[in-house]
């Protein structure tokens, strides 16, 4: 795997590149800031860039809007983005256009360097990885219109927009691949989300979930 670091700490770019280089995996560049990212993806094309929320010069949203932007123009690019704080409409727009590849993790995650690492693996191999502890805070401050759902349906939803595969959620949830198949075609159902050949059914409810 050859991955991007966009970090504007020089400490902490160089930490997150040694944690990977100790698992196997090849950091191809690093950039501190919007502009370097795109410059260095451009060049590069990695598996997965691994990008701050908040870069120079402003250190607001520099870093999202920089991957939006590249997710625009090359849907194929995968992004990780890391920030400090749990700020959900940066999750929603990393997550707007539907498809996958992509994640948002609390920076704290990284010190978890087994959870870091498979949140990495999972982008880059296409999947999602939405922190925990944004799941949490959703589900705790918001009034959900998808009542629906029963509390089984709900874990499982949590567990999809962590970005869990059916087998993951068998495991954490102790329960068999069919029970969970039947937990995610009621959501999908209840969702009224219809299969396709085009649309990530399990990324659009994640996304009906997040604008409840």
């Amino acid at each position: 795997m050859r991955v991007l670091i966009v970090e504007d700490s020089v400490l902490l770019r160089a930490g997150i590149g040694r944690l990977l280089e100790d698992e196997g995996i090849e950091v191809v560049a690093e950039a501190g800031d919007a502009d370097q990212f795109i410059a260095s993806w451009e060049v590069h094309q990695p598996d997965l860039s691994i990008v701050d929320v908040r870069m120079p010069p402003t250190h607001t949203d520099e870093g999202i809007r920089a991957s939006v932007e590249l997710r625009a123009k090359h849907p194929e690019a995968k992004i990780l983005v890391l920030s400090q704080y749990v700020e959900e409409r940066y999750a929603k727009e990393l997550l707007a256009d539907g498809r996958g590849g992509v994640g948002y993790l609390l920076k704290e995650r990284i010190a978890d360097v087994s959870e870091f690492v498979d949140a990495v693996t999972r982008v880059a191999d296409g999947g999602t990885a939405l922190d925990p502890e944004v799941v949490a805070q959703l589900f705790a401050r918001r009034q959900s219109p998808l009542d629906a759902l029963t509390p089984r349906e709900s874990d499982v939803l949590s567990l999809m927009a962590q970005g869990f595969t059916n087998a993951a959620i068998c495991s954490s949830l102790s329960i068999g691949q069919a029970t969970v198949e039947k937990h995610t075609s009621a959501i999908f159902q209840k969702l009224m989300l219809e299969q396709s050949s085009t649309d990530h059914r399990r990324v659009l409810a994640v996304l009906q979930w997040l604008d409840k």
